[in-house]
């Protein structure tokens, strides 16, 4: 019997690591160097690290300077909220995990944005609370919704927090390779990216901070990161993180494909089951996700039997436990448990083909026949 190959649509989740990237890292660990040594080997690894940083700051339109490099989307979310030094933090109901544990455990005042039956912010309702009181506020927000891939008006938040005097974070951990981004252009003050949502290594991030804000370092060591983070740098990581940033422009080229794809594979979906639907599909949205509705099929469920045809789907945010959970984002957005629990979310990438979109719309609507048989 042959065995059924795997399809993978999770690159929201992580994306398989592209193989520019395995070279250039098999490489660098081959030459090991401590990059605060002064001898030849230490001095290469220093090299490739700010070749590195400086391939990142050209592709995102920011000075070399200005990337921090962390372990990852969580630690530059904590490093943003919690080296501010604000003693209040304004975010919204449907941010990722990250962010929401910060919001639970910040000692100062927290006020929460809710988001509408789009996913869009009420920029209204966050023009009211920085108008409330005159405290040291950070608003922080994710650029592209890990979830439905709903994205933002950053500028017009970028605005209101200016003439409020407030600081603002956005996490663009999704948003990067998928839709061009510009630093400067945004007029954010801090900016979280991660590798291995793009084709790069698991284990190392970024927060791109502005040269005229003092971050408060909260991870003590040698010095590093100009004091910012301390710790031995992670070259390999860091050195296969600058790889797959110099890929972006082939990665913007495929999400056109993708969202081609994805609009047909909703188009299908919505042809053969009207009662599905697909949140956030209204708003401005990354073109490689869909976030699908099944009427009366839990996500679990939904999960598992995709599972079974060797399709690896999810049900929303990889950064739990493993288990399959009610999606936080979806029950902020439409407000019912029903639609929140029977909701999964389908990612395609850059080793995606056509043939998987297929795949999908198949597996779905085998399901879906079950139920309503």
């Amino acid at each position: 019997m042959i065995k059924k190959q795997e399809i993978y649509l999770d690159y929201n989740a992580t994306a398989p690591i592209l193989p520019e990237v395995i070279e250039v890292m098999v490489e660098v660990m081959n030459q090991s160097g401590n990059p605060s040594s002064v001898h030849s080997r230490g001095r290469k690894a220093k090299s490739r690290m700010e070749k590195a940083r400086s391939i990142i700051a050209d592709n995102i339109n920011c000075r070399a300077q200005m990337v921090v490099f962390t372990s990852g989307g969580t630690e530059a979310n904590n490093m943003a909220i919690l080296g501010s030094e604000c003693n209040r933090l304004i975010t919204s109901n449907a941010e990722h995990d990250s962010i929401r544990s910060i919001a639970s455990s910040f000692e100062g005042t927290v006020d929460i944005i809710p988001v509408n039956s789009d996913g869009l912010i009420n920029l209204l309702e966050l023009e009211k609370l920085l108008n409330e009181n005159d405290e040291k506020s950070i608003i922080s927000i994710l650029y592209a919704n890990n979830e439905t891939g709903v994205l933002q008006d950053i500028k017009a938040i970028a605005k209101i927090a200016r003439s409020a005097g407030a600081l603002l974070h956005i996490d663009a951990i999704q948003a990067l390779s998928k839709v061009p981004i510009d630093f400067m252009l945004l007029g954010v003050d801090m900016m979280s990216i991660s590798s291995h949502k793009i084709g790069g290594p698991q284990g190392v991030g970024a927060l791109i901070v502005q040269e005229k804000f003092p971050i408060k370092s909260f991870i003590f060591g040698g010095g590093q990161e100009i004091g910012r983070r301390g710790g031995t740098e992670n070259i390999a990581g860091i050195v296969g993180f600058g790889r797959a940033v110099s890929m972006i422009k082939k990665s913007l080229k495929k999400m056109k494909i993708l969202e081609i794809w994805r609009n047909e594979i909703e188009e299908k979906i919505h042809k053969h089951a009207p009662q599905a639907s697909f949140p956030g599909n209204s708003s401005p949205r990354l073109s490689n996700v869909s976030t699908i509705y099944m009427p009366g099929v839990k996500s679990e469920t939904q999960v598992m039997n995709f599972d079974l045809d060797q399709i690896c789907i999810s049900s929303g945010s990889a950064c739990s436990s493993g288990k399959v959970k009610s999606s936080h984002v979806i029950d902020a957005m439409k407000g019912d448990k029903n639609i929140a629990t029977s909701t999964i979310r389908m990612s395609l990438g850059w080793n995606s083909e056509y043939a998987h979109a297929k795949a999908f719309v198949k597996s779905w609507k085998k399901q879906y026949d079950r139920k309503n048989s």
